[in-house]
């Protein structure tokens, strides 16, 4: 048994997402295979050390487990499937990336200009997986095991969340941290239109309204959206509006129609097609299966 399945475990976590005493740090535990399912996650660490899961993004499929973590620069809305069992349950921690906590660090290693300078034939996707080193385990492992004491996550979790952060750096996936954290660079563009999205996605959004915001032609914010994503810009709208509303159905208890009217759709009927077509059984069938579950 690793050390971090053996933190994990003494925490005696609940089944789904459960919060630390730490913020911007949730663990999460799972006691079944979950289909492929549509879900969003903000952008983030995650770090599995028991099960499996599988991500789906357009014609990309990635596999995060005990030797691969996740890393998400962007919030993607993207389809995973989670292979766990009560034998083997699925357990892991989900570690918020802090935009300032990236500046910093990047300055502090000094190899931002470097990244600057590399000229890539595409953006970097907003997604993907990168190896679970050593030194990224064993960082990982101090965390969750700080995290059972009040006195040692006051004083050892930030320096720790801090110390991960970096490893991601130096990982397979920093070119994308790298892009985020530059401001005049078309990757934190897309970033921060993806904000706007996800702040004001009861609005009337269109492309052009958008492309403008990250001062880019409607031509090169379509294709810079898209490398990033792998979704259109109206795609991606769609997909937020979908899993906000089912949000606000499970967790507020709205009826389908108002939860439409709150995330923006003028028509009932036209959310229930897109819903179904997007979750793949409508929402008052998709809320019992979930309640039930």
């Amino acid at each position: 048994m690793s050390k971090l399945v053996e933190h994990l475990e003494q925490l005696n976590l609940p089944e789904g997402f459960s919060g630390s005493r730490l913020e911007g740090v949730r663990f999460f535990k799972s006691l079944r295979h979950i289909p492929r399912t549509p879900l969003i996650y903000n952008p983030g660490i995650v770090i599995i050390a028991q099960g499996n899961k599988i991500a789906y993004l357009g014609d990309q499929v990635f596999h995060y487990d005990a030797d691969n973590y996740l890393v998400l620069s962007v919030a993607i809305p993207f389809e995973c499937e989670t292979f766990a069992s009560p034998d083997c349950p699925l357990l892991g921690v989900y570690i918020d990336v802090d935009i300032s906590q990236l500046h910093d660090l990047i300055a502090k290693m000094g190899h931002s200009a470097e990244f600057r300078g590399q000229k890539r034939a595409a953006l970097p996707r907003g997604i993907g997986p990168a190896l679970l080193v050593d030194s990224m385990a064993d960082a990982t492992s101090r965390l969750i095991k700080c995290l059972q004491s009040e006195t040692e996550t006051r004083v050892l979790g930030p320096g720790l969340v801090r110390e991960i952060l970096f490893r991601a750096l130096c990982g397979d996936q920093a070119p994308a941290l790298y892009a985020l954290a530059a401001h005049n660079d078309n990757f934190a563009r897309v970033a921060r239109a993806l904000t706007s999205i996800h702040s004001d996605f009861a609005t009337s959004l269109d492309v052009e309204m958008l492309a403008q915001k990250a001062h880019m032609s409607t031509s090169a914010f379509h294709r810079a959206f898209k490398e990033v994503t792998a979704d259109s810009p109206v795609q991606y709208l769609k997909k937020v509006r979908l899993s906000k509303a089912l949000g606000f159905m499970v967790q507020r208890g709205m009826k389908a129609y108002v939860a439409a009217d709150m995330v923006g759709y003028e028509s009932a009927s036209q959310f229930s097609r897109e819903f179904k077509r997007y979750y793949g059984q409508g929402p008052a069938e998709m809320i019992r299966v979930l309640r039930t579950t």
